[in-house]
């Protein structure tokens, strides 16, 4: 609508300046230093719906980090549609290899570089400004309510109970999130799936003390050594996941499904220059785009012990640790699958050294449905935008609360990200095109237009 497009155009400076400063604030959810922070960009983002004609905007304590609510009623009699994005972000680290401050948002080559830039808080604004140019031009056609969070990077272990003892302020009729991707500008896509998670920390342990590594080298496990071994055995030749039991409940996906993921358009050879890599790797007999959509995985996020400072110390280091995260896709469980991973991990433990594991957090994976009537509200508002019908596409990360708010509230989740997978989610230098968020502003007011008239 001409409306839409003439407002957003003429505030199009002040809808970036405004989501710049949100990124200001270090919103790490996974570190206590920034608990004020948290606080400060909850409060913030409840002013933001405040500002964008919200009827009423609150803060709510959890456990944890607080969630912000915010809704506009206009009409009982018509569709709510629940907006759910989260706020909180993942630690910056490696800070030495941003090109600038996580935390001090740059816009270049028009890209918006900042921590939480695409993931989530770009995104999530969008819809914030989509909001505002609904009520501003008085165009709104269904009731609108958020649900904005601080522990999704975390796993959102507050976030349950709050959806149980607030039904009724979340009840609608379905659940919009653009916490995903879509495969470009020139080839729009939407994402029908996501997949589940299990994360786990383990802990090796040797001798009771670092020790001489010529005096003990050789007498002695290394923790680090047998912990690499141990990880190594985690997958096969063809790079498929040993753990027994870990496919069994797979849903394979069909033919048809295979066959219309193929029509998604990939270039190998940019795949691989864009990520700096050589060769593309995976489970034999699966293509990319299946690797990271329809297939489960296994990946170590992170590995550490002994001397890792400058200059050389020789030790035989008590203790060594990984973090290691499994992807899952339809059917499977996540807290099957941590107590496969766990009880597979202690039994390849040998008995010169022992082992302690820690459990982080999970979640489901989840499918939505493509005839859904929100599946083709927002098919239809994406095609209006950009000229083109999405294609239907898995997504590769997880979005822990899913199957939680299915389960709980009894609706559907439509998922209609505007990032780009190369925005360096999670990353050093995490940008979102200017191009991509000032798209997703133009597109959902048509979501709620379709929606309503669907």
């Amino acid at each position: 609508m001409n409306q839409w497009k003439e407002y957003q155009q003429q505030n199009k400076e002040r809808f970036l300046n405004e989501l710049i400063d949100l990124l200001r604030i270090p919103s790490v959810s996974a570190r206590s230093e920034h608990k004020d922070d948290m606080l400060a960009c909850a409060e913030a983002m409840k002013q933001k719906l405040i500002d964008a004609g919200a009827d009423k905007a609150e803060v709510y304590k959890t456990a944890g980090h607080p969630i912000v609510y915010g809704e506009k009623i206009i009409d009982a009699s018509k569709p709510a549609v629940l907006v759910y994005g989260h706020y909180d972000v993942q630690p910056p680290d490696p800070l030495e290899l941003w090109h600038s401050g996580p935390f001090e948002p740059v816009v270049k080559d028009g890209k918006l570089y900042a921590r939480g830039s695409a993931d989530d808080k770009g995104q999530v604004y969008m819809h914030v400004k989509a909001f505002e140019t609904m009520t501003a031009t008085n165009s709104l056609s269904t009731n609108i309510k958020f649900i904005i969070e601080g522990e999704e990077e975390v796993g959102s272990p507050n976030l349950a109970t709050f959806v149980k003892e607030h039904k009724d302020l979340l009840k609608a009729d379905v659940i919009l999130i653009s916490d995903t991707s879509m495969l470009s500008l020139d080839t729009p896509s939407m994402d029908v799936g996501v997949r589940g998670l299990s994360y786990i920390e383990v802990e090796i342990t040797g001798p009771d003390r670092d020790l001489h590594s010529g005096v003990y080298g050789g007498a002695v496990a290394n923790p680090i050594t047998i912990l690499a071994q141990m990880i190594a055995s985690l997958h096969d030749k063809n790079n498929h996941i040993t753990i027994p039991g870990f496919y069994d409940d797979v849903v394979e996906s069909s033919a048809e499904e295979r066959k219309l993921m193929a029509e998604a358009p990939f270039d190998a050879e940019a795949y691989k220059k864009d990520l700096g890599i050589n060769e593309l790797w995976g489970e034999k007999g699966y293509t990319t785009n299946e690797r990271t959509g329809i297939r489960p995985t296994l990946e170590l996020n992170g590995i550490w012990g002994g001397y890792t400072g400058e200059g050389s110390k020789t030790v035989l280091p008590s203790k060594a640790h990984a973090k290691i995260s499994c992807r899952l896709v339809p059917n499977q469980k996540s807290e099957a699958i941590t107590e496969l991973l766990i009880n597979h991990l202690k039994k390849i433990t040998p008995p010169y050294v022992d082992i302690k594991i820690m459990v982080h957090h999970g979640g489901e994976p989840y499918m939505t449905p493509i005839e859904s009537k929100g599946y083709k509200a927002a098919a239809k508002a994406i095609e209006t935008t950009f000229g083109k019908a999405p294609i239907p596409v898995r997504g590769g990360g997880s979005i822990p609360i899913c199957s939680l708010f299915e389960q709980e509230l009894g609706i559907k989740i439509i998922f209609m990200g505007f990032g780009l997978d190369s925005d360096n989610l999670h990353s050093p230098n995490e940008k979102f095109d200017l191009a991509n968020y000032y798209k997703g502003i133009e597109t959902i007011p048509y979501f709620h237009k379709y929606f309503a008239e669907e």
